[in-house]
């Protein structure tokens, strides 16, 4: 059966087929029948069965062929790791590091942890539902532990402080990860850890909670929860194959080419309006939902919040962190 532009993309993304995987598809569609044309050509008394055996050879071939634009991995490997869930990702070895004494977020959710164990597992919440302000000036105390403390930034407009959970992006984002990740839940006006959780917290440590908390991030957390970006411009799907190439450099304006190389359907969605590009707009996406709110939230890497200084624009400065290549090990060549 054809898939329609407007149906969903057989890729299981949740997009539709125009905006995922049809341009690609047709592309390699074209090479296939041309690589079959040639072949027929060349040996026009092929069976029918031996034409089948032809096009699966000819299709495998494509498909674990390194591709320039995926900046040399092969369609298979690409499919992979945009596709396939946290736990059968291939080519990358995910690894709780020993010490997480850097991470923002696991140093919050062992503060929540810590917190609720003396209360039988709970906190009381504020009346909005947050996390009490004794526990978020806790949280705040924590900044000079991290990487990211070293650039001076106001309280008001800080990630990693504030006067209540709503002023705290990575307190919050950490609590609602705990949530997704089925460790916290909220009932009768408190926030509740559940018995398993905290009979593995006793047991393990902090480290426990580092890959499904990390799961929750890159599988059912909403990157745009923060922002006023439109919500289908979805670059979690591709938060691996950009870790990987921005562990391979460090660079963002590379990052953000390699990104509109491998994937130019994400700048159809972004149209050019009368202060950035479509490929601007996409860098500045990539640069708020997946450097400054999940791998600066982790501790993987640190940014340079400042755009300019001294009146002149300059080449944002990102730094990998330590705990980036403790937790990921690529076996991917590029």
């Amino acid at each position: 059966m054809k898939v329609g532009r407007n149906d969903q993309c057989p890729c299981g993304s949740g997009k539709k087929y125009k905006r995922c995987c049809m341009n690609v598809a047709e592309k390699q569609h074209t090479e296939i029948i041309d690589d079959i044309n040639q072949t027929m050509a060349m040996n026009p008394n092929l069976s029918m069965d031996d034409l089948n055996l032809v096009i699966q050879r000819k299709t495998a071939e494509r498909n674990n062929c390194p591709n320039e634009d995926f900046c040399g991995l092969t369609p298979t490997q690409m499919a992979n790791w945009l596709y396939a869930p946290f736990s059968e990702l291939k080519d990358v070895n995910i690894t709780p590091p020993e010490d997480l004494a850097a991470s923002p977020v696991m140093q919050y959710l062992a503060l929540i942890l810590e917190d609720a164990m003396p209360q039988a597992g709970s906190i009381k919440a504020t009346a909005r539902g947050n996390l009490p302000a004794k526990l978020v000036k806790q949280a705040s105390e924590l900044l000079p532990a991290f990487a990211v403390a070293k650039y001076q930034t106001l309280p008001s407009i800080s990630e990693f402080t504030g006067s209540n959970e709503d002023k705290f992006n990575a307190l919050h984002y950490t609590r609602v990860l705990a949530e997704l990740a089925g460790f916290l839940y909220f009932k009768g006006g408190r926030f509740h850890v559940k018995k398993a959780a905290q009979k593995q917290y006793l047991s393990q440590g902090i480290s426990a909670f580092f890959l499904p908390m990390l799961e929750a991030a890159t599988s059912q957390y909403n990157w745009g929860y923060m922002d006023a970006w439109p919500s289908d411009i979805d670059v979690r799907t591709f938060w691996v194959f950009m870790l990987w190439r921005l562990q391979a450099h460090g660079s963002m304006e590379t990052l953000n080419d390699e990104v509109c190389r491998a994937f130019p359907d994400l700048l159809q969605t972004l149209p050019e309006d009368g202060y950035a590009s479509s490929q601007e707009q996409l860098a500045t996406i990539i640069e708020t939902r997946f450097v400054v709110r999940f791998l600066q939230f982790w501790g993987f890497v640190t940014l340079d919040p400042r755009m300019y200084v001294d009146g002149v624009k300059v080449t944002r400065e990102l730094q990998i962190q330590p705990l980036l290549k403790q937790s990921f090990v690529f076996d991917a060549m590029g």
